[in-house]
């Protein structure tokens, strides 16, 4: 397997860079046009009702959009990771560390890597909260509905979206480093 990971970058190596950031780009400018964007559109809305089944549509479609970004960015992130060579520029056979520099290298893409995950438990339990909401909304429980879609907008998509930046910014950081 490690052998078609390296031989599948060396070939594609551009295209899965590109995928890469595009899916970055995608799944965090979308949490970002949601927080900033829709969610203050949506707050003008009167109708408590409407409100909240328009966010809960909103990020029904959101949630849709990016999934699939979701898995490209990490499949493209571990095809980078292994195709790069990381682990064995920084350790050998014995995982004894032969070179600091690249050991730190390393360290830090487990940390990206660490951070898109993360990212994407968080996407998972938004996503259970956001269903919770649209059955909420079907019974007619607006306060059920509204509590579990505040959490959402407040903290869950605010925390991605500081995550999602900092991984961006490691990624800039890992790319000048080799």
């Amino acid at each position: 397997m490690k052998e078609f990971l390296i031989e599948t970058f060396a070939h594609h190596r551009t295209l899965i860079v590109f995928l890469h950031i595009l899916s970055a780009v995608v799944w965090v400018g979308g949490m970002i046009a949601i927080r900033f964007a829709a969610h203050q559109s949506l707050a003008m809305i009167i109708d408590p009702k409407v409100r909240l089944e328009r966010a809960a549509h909103t990020l029904k479609r959101l949630f849709t959009l990016v999934t699939p970004f979701v898995l490209i960015l990490i499949v493209t992130a571990v095809m980078m990771a292994v195709g790069l060579g990381f682990r064995a520029a920084a350790m050998d056979a014995n995982g004894h560390v032969i070179d600091e520099y690249a050991m730190s290298i390393y360290n830090t893409i487990h940390i990206k890597e660490a951070i898109w995950l993360i990212m994407s438990i968080n996407l998972g339990a938004m996503m259970f909260r956001r269903r919770k909401a649209e059955l909420a909304l079907n019974e007619g429980n607006l306060e059920e509905a509204k509590n579990a879609l505040m959490l959402i907008a407040k903290y869950m998509v605010p925390v991605n979206i500081a995550l999602g930046l900092t991984a961006i910014f490691i990624g800039v950081v890992l790319r000048n480093a080799y």
